[in-house]
């Protein structure tokens, strides 16, 4: 097998959950083969360059070899090469710019001190915006 339908291929090697996620991020100018749109039925071959826009980032993989069955995770690697530049990645760490305090993920509902707070700073912003 020298070839393989991109939305076969996104989906075998894991980049998309379902097929039809695939496809639709085709039909809806979300892949790139080698910076061209793409549809679904697209055949994509070892060497070519795929983009795939998942918001905030853009991410680039190089195809290695032609896979039309789901592959383990551990497997990927064989099949595509990730080459997304770190100028990308960079962008999943920028914090969101939010009015909210962050809490570390597990931290459950702010105690009540902490909510008296909470309120304190937002009476605060809303004040300097009347003004």
């Amino acid at each position: 097998m020298s070839t393989v339908r991109i939305d076969k291929w996104l989906w075998a090697v894991r980049i998309y959950k379902t097929r039809s996620d695939a496809a639709e991020a085709c039909r809806i100018n979300k892949v790139l083969i080698n910076d061209s749109y793409t549809k679904p039925s697209r055949e994509v071959k070892p060497g070519d360059i795929v983009s795939v826009k998942k918001l905030p980032v853009i991410y680039s993989y190089r195809v290695l070899e032609i896979v039309s069955s789901r592959q383990p995770a551990k497997n990927v690697p064989l099949y595509a090469e990730n080459i997304t530049p770190q100028s990308e990645l960079d962008k999943l760490l920028i914090p969101k710019e939010t009015i909210f305090i962050q809490r570390p993920r597990g931290m459950g509902r702010p105690t009540k001190k902490e909510r008296r707070e909470i309120d304190s700073l937002m009476n605060e912003l809303y004040l300097d915006d009347e003004e």
